[in-house]
């Protein structure tokens, strides 16, 4: 992946990823495989509402672990079909270093394999058990807009708000938002009140709901007056 821009980490304890530009890690330290099942799994009623063809999309891929938890959660249910899986990365980790990261859940080793293989190959449309998966590399600002389809729910999951502000602008959250399809939801572990305004002016009904591992709060939401999926 030579021409992909990538990120310039440092290692907490040797496992887990931290950007050296955002100064921020790439899952929590008090577990992520628990904080992605707790913010972006139950944030957004999933798996109750997985069926074949779900859609979900992503704002941050960084490691590949919410991916990998929405696989193993879709395989637990053992219905039928395929998920789709759509997620926007600015900054893609290499390969070995995401297979470094990854080796902190041996219970996801059989799906980051293909992952890890794919990634090497510079793949950025792939195929993982039960996921359909395809990665739009570049400024979600840019490559946002111009995708032309809309996620049943979103992980929005870029780096805090506070040294990341550029994913979690009005236009950027609008664009979330037209990007949803009726009934559609989204989840995220921050509770920056601007980004609740952001969501909320695009049309998404915002919600407060606790955080993971003492974090008081996170934010997830559907879009105002659609109906609740059956």
């Amino acid at each position: 992946m030579p021409n992909e821009p990538q990120p310039e980490l440092d290692w907490k304890d040797g496992v887990i990823p931290v950007a050296r530009a955002f100064d921020d890690p790439y899952f929590s330290l008090a577990g992520g495989f628990q904080e992605t099942r707790h913010v972006f799994l139950s944030g957004n009623g999933l798996p109750d509402r997985l069926c074949d063809g779900f859609h979900v999309a992503e704002l941050g891929f960084g490691t590949g672990l919410n991916l990998l938890t929405l696989a193993l959660a879709w395989a637990q249910t053992g219905r039928p079909g395929q998920l789709r899986f759509t997620t926007f990365e600015a900054f893609p980790m290499a390969a070995e270093d995401m297979a470094r990261a990854l080796a902190a859940f041996p219970e996801a080793a059989a799906i980051a394999a293909p992952l890890i293989d794919a990634r090497r190959a510079g793949k950025t449309e792939f195929t993982l058990p039960g996921i359909a998966v395809r990665i739009l590399l570049g400024d979600a600002r840019d490559t946002l807009p111009r995708w032309e389809d809309r996620a049943d729910a979103w992980f929005l999951d870029g780096f805090s708000p506070a040294k990341n502000p550029q994913m979690w602008g009005e236009d950027l959250m609008a664009e979330v938002a037209r990007h949803t399809a009726p009934g559609g939801s989204f989840a995220t572990y921050t509770a920056a009140g601007h980004v609740r305004r952001a969501l909320a002016a695009a049309g998404f009904a915002v919600e407060r709901a606790p955080g993971f591992a003492g974090k008081r709060h996170m934010t997830k939401g559907r879009l105002a007056g659609a109906p609740e999926p059956a």
